[in-house]
Parts: structure tokens; sequence; C-alpha cells
């Protein structure tokens, strides 16, 4: 894992979709609306031979804006997809190296902020509106996604 970290490999670990089916969910990156799947299938070639086959559904939001937290920016026309920003995985582990523990980061764009294109349903997002109290307009900031901003 070391290795591959500081060689910038990304290494990503999937989990199955359902019990029973053998397609692994590898991204699921609710930030930009992509989900990469995988599964083994048998080869059309040869059916004595297994390759793997990986899926990668994009579903591109309508009406998104460039600032996703102002809904007076200008409409998002320009998508960019990345394999390795989608797949970063900025949560470090532990690895073993020679008997001695490191603590290694699978990530290469951690420090980098990411680029939503809808809302993250669990990062709190807000806006400035005009509130008129006592004949003054203030702005205060309002809750876009207020199930993430405002505890149980």
């Amino acid at each position: 894992v070391a290795l591959a970290v500081s060689l910038g490999i990304i290494l990503v670990a999937g989990y199955p979709l359902d019990p029973k089916d053998e397609e692994y969910v590898l991204v699921n990156n609710k930030c930009q609306c992509v989900t990469v799947t995988s599964k083994i299938v048998r080869s059309k070639e040869d059916p004595d031979e297994e390759i793997l086959e990986r899926h990668i559904r994009i579903i591109v939001p309508l009406k998104a804006r460039e600032n996703i937290s102002d809904p007076l920016s200008p409409l998002r026309t320009k998508f960019v997809y990345r394999i390795s920003e989608l797949c970063r995985n900025c949560n470090p582990v532990e690895v073993d190296l020679g008997g001695t523990i490191v603590q290694a980061q699978q990530g290469n764009f951690c420090d980098e902020p990411q680029t939503c294109y809808t809302y993250d349903r669990e990062q709190c997002y807000s806006s400035p509106v005009p509130f008129l109290y006592d004949g003054e307009v203030k702005y205060v900031p309002a809750a876009l996604t207020p199930t993430s901003c405002y505890a149980d």
C-alpha cells in the first residue's frame, strides 16, 4: 500500500450491491453524481476465460450552478470527471512495513477541495438571504440542506 501511495496509484476496495449480486461498487461519489461498479464476467471471445467488466454511471445534474451555494450564479456548462479524484480515499490506514507500523493515506488529492456538481447531503450548504428587521435589511445565512446543517 505504501509503495502504491508513493507512486500515486489508487487502490479501491469494493462492496457488493446486494449479498446475492456479484457486482461490486467501487465508487459512489454523491458530490459528483458518479457510481463505478465492477464484476467478473465470462469473455465473449473465450468462454473459459473470465474478465473484469466496469460500469461507470454519470448523472449530469440539470440546471447545476457554478457555485452551488449561490442560486444566482451562472449555470454550469462544463463538467470534468477524473477517476483519480473520484476514487480518493483520504482516511489514513495503518501499514506494517518490516515490523514498523506507519500511517499511509490512500488518496492523492486530499488537500484539494472537491468540486461538487450537486448537493452532497452529508455536507451543510448555506447562502446569504436578505432579512428585513426593524426597517433594516440584513443578510443572514440560510441553510440550503437543512438536514445536514442542524442536529436532530
